[in-house]
């Protein structure tokens, strides 16, 4: 499977995505066969199908003009993060307090799992109301993943 350079895709399409209102949320190289470019994109107010066709008619023509991706055809996917993302910056807890989170965390030597509704997001760490109203607070350090959750 061929290496691409994520961190120089990255940094080529930030600023034009940034410029069409996208944050670039994650780039990766997947497939079977490596043969597939997979660009998560957000934006505060949800991503439609149309703003991913947008990007990827725009994203599409800046990597094949720039050459980055080696060893011929390669697919190119553009998504949202979904609705059950991982959170992974402060930026992120900040954006989506008020909503039902899943948060992995360390206790001592082993490790929790809480499900509940994320209520502050301080320099300290997480508060998190779980199914009894009652509030964990989580410091940084301790969190080992988090991600939106859905209740259907």
């Amino acid at each position: 499977m061929p290496t691409w350079p994520i961190q120089t895709i990255r940094e080529l399409l930030e600023p034009t995505l940034a410029h069409m209102g996208y944050d670039l949320y994650a780039v990766e190289q997947a497939g079977s066969s490596g043969r597939t470019l997979r660009i998560a994109i957000d934006r505060p107010e949800g991503v439609t199908v149309g703003d991913c066709e947008r990007v990827s008619k725009v994203a599409g023509p800046l990597l094949d003009q720039a050459d980055l991706i080696t060893g011929g055809r390669y697919e190119l996917e553009v998504s949202s993060p979904g609705a059950e993302r991982p959170l992974r910056t402060r930026a992120d807890y900040d954006r989506f307090v008020g909503k039902k989170v899943n948060v992995r965390y360390r206790v001592g030597d082993s490790e929790a799992v809480l499900e509940g509704e994320l209520v502050a997001v301080d320099d300290a760490g997480v508060a998190v109301q779980g199914k009894r109203a009652d509030v964990h607070h989580i410091p940084w350090a301790d969190i080992q993943a988090a991600r939106l959750t859905v209740s259907l």
